[in-house]
């Protein structure tokens, strides 16, 4: 008798037991909020790779990798856009500047040809412009800046990057 009643509580606990459901998957969200659990359902996938290739915590964890590495690279994109951006935009700075340079020292030479073609020799020059600067030619190059030396403003023009 005793041996029938642990027999009927051992069958009805196995029965118990049988029909307890799995607990869910790890959904995406939780994958994406926090990434131990994100880590850790990685490991333990890569592990039996043959047995939980397509279970459903596997597949997920998959998609919030891929994920995290699209906003990562997007990310980098961004950066690096803004990046050349900056040096779009102060090269289009130094490039204008240097062709207003260019332009000043055109007008200077055209008034001192004009003042010496007319025979007025008073200091006429335009305004902006340094007087003790001679007038260059129009093919050379000219400063954007205090910072600009002859060799520097030749290699620039060389190299147009």
């Amino acid at each position: 008798m005793k041996t029938l009643r642990l027999n009927i509580w051992f069958s009805g606990l196995v029965l118990l037991v049988a029909c307890v459901k799995e607990p869910p998957p790890v959904s995406v969200s939780e994958l994406m909020e926090n990434p131990r659990l994100l880590e850790a359902t990685i490991v333990r996938c890569a592990q039996n790779r043959a047995e939980t290739k397509y279970g459903a915590a596997c597949v997920n964890a998959r998609y919030v990798a891929s994920r995290l590495e699209y906003r990562e690279m997007q990310a980098r994109r961004a950066a690096l856009e803004s990046q050349s951006t900056r040096k779009r935009l102060a090269l289009r700075r130094t490039q204008e500047a240097a062709a207003e340079a260019r332009r000043r020292v055109l007008e200077a030479k055209r008034l001192k040809e004009e003042a010496e073609y007319f025979g007025v020799y008073d200091d006429l020059t335009p305004a902006g412009t340094d007087a003790a600067v001679e007038v260059a030619e129009p093919n050379e190059s000219v400063g954007s800046g205090p910072e600009s030396t002859p060799e520097e403003l030749n290699r620039r023009e060389e190299n147009p990057q």
